[in-house]
C-alpha cells in the first residue's frame, strides 16, 4: 500500500488524523482526563485521544473538564481558585472505581509527554473557566507551540479545538503552527463564516444535530468533519457514510481504532 506523504507547512483544510478518537482518554472504562484513562485507550489499541485543558489558579494548564470540583475530582471549589500543585494531588479516579484511587489530575505538559512517548495523537480541547478564555487560549497555545517546535508534519501535531472563539483566536496568536478546529453543538447557518474567523481546518459538532445535507456542505467546502460523542457502531457507520471523517467515542472497547 502506498502511504500518503507527510503534510508539511501550514495546515490545509481537511482531516489529517485518525478516524477513531478516545473521548477524554478512557471513555467509560477509566477516569476521564487522567493518565489512567490514556493508558486504557492505549491498552485497547487506540492511537488518538481527546482531552480537555483548563488553567489552574496559578495559570498552569491541567487536564480538566468541569470548572468546579466534585464530579470527577474530590473536593469543592473552583479550578480557577486552586493552584496546580494542590490540584495534581487530588483523587481523580475513585468516583469511577476504587481501583483508580491513585489517579491524579495531570498537568498538560505531563500528559503531552506521556502521549508522545506512546506515539498517540491528541485533540486538545481548550476548556476555559468562565472569564479566562483569552488567557487559557494564549497559555495553552504558547506551550503547545513550544512542545511541538520542529515538528513539520501536520498529522504529527495536535489539533486544538474549542467552543470558545476568544480562546481559539488567542491560540492562533501564540500557536500559529498548530491547527485549530471549531466546536459547535448545533451547526448554525453561518458555520463557514465562524470557521473562517478562527482559521479552522475542521468543524467538530454533536452528531445528534448533524444531517446528511450539513455533512455534505462541510465536506464540499473542504473542511474536516468530526463528531462527538459516538458510542453505537451502527451510528458510527451511518456518519461515516455521510462523509464524516472521524469521531470520538466513550466505548473504546467496542469501537476500536480500525473501525469501518
Amino acid at each position: 500500500m502506498t502511504m500518503a506523504p507527510p503534510v508539511r507547512g501550514p495546515a490545509p483544510r481537511g482531516w489529517h488524523y485518525p478516524r477513531v478518537v478516545a473521548h477524554r482518554g478512557g471513555g467509560i472504562l477509566a477516569p476521564e482526563n487522567t493518565l489512567a484513562g490514556m493508558d486504557a485507550a492505549v491498552f485497547h489499541g487506540h492511537v488518538a485521544v481527546e482531552f480537555d485543558v483548563m488553567l489552574a489558579g496559578d495559570d498552569v494548564p491541567v487536564l480538566m473538564h468541569d470548572d468546579v470540583l466534585g464530579r470527577t475530582v474530590a473536593g469543592s471549589g473552583r479550578i480557577a481558585d486552586l493552584p496546580s500543585d494542590e490540584l495534581t494531588m487530588k483523587d481523580a479516579g475513585s468516583w469511577l472505581a476504587p481501583r483508580f484511587a491513585l489517579a491524579r489530575v495531570p498537568r498538560y505538559v505531563e500528559a503531552v509527554a506521556w502521549l508522545r512517548q506512546k506515539g498517540v495523537w491528541m485533540n486538545v480541547e481548550i476548556k476555559p473557566s468562565p472569564g479566562v478564555e483569552v488567557a487559557t487560549g494564549e497559555i495553552v497555545g504558547r506551550m503547545t507551540q513550544a512542545m511541538f517546535a520542529g515538528v513539520d508534519d501536520v498529522a504529527s501535531k495536535p489539533l486544538i479545538s474549542s467552543f470558545s472563539v476568544d480562546a481559539l483566536l488567542a491560540a492562533r496568536r501564540t500557536a500559529p503552527d498548530i491547527p485549530r478546529a471549531f466546536l459547535l453543538s448545533q451547526v448554525s447557518a453561518d458555520w463557514q463564516t465562524q470557521l473562517e474567523a478562527v482559521d479552522a481546518i475542521a468543524l467538530h459538532c454533536n452528531h445528534r444535530h448533524l444531517t446528511p445535507d450539513l455533512a455534505a456542505q462541510v465536506k464540499a467546502a473542504g473542511y474536516g468533519l468530526f463528531c462527538y460523542t459516538v458510542n453505537e457502531p451502527d451510528r458510527a457507520r451511518e456518519l461515516l457514510q455521510w462523509g464524516v471523517d472521524a469521531f470520538c467515542t466513550d466505548r473504546i472497547d467496542l469501537i476500536g481504532p480500525g473501525f469501518i
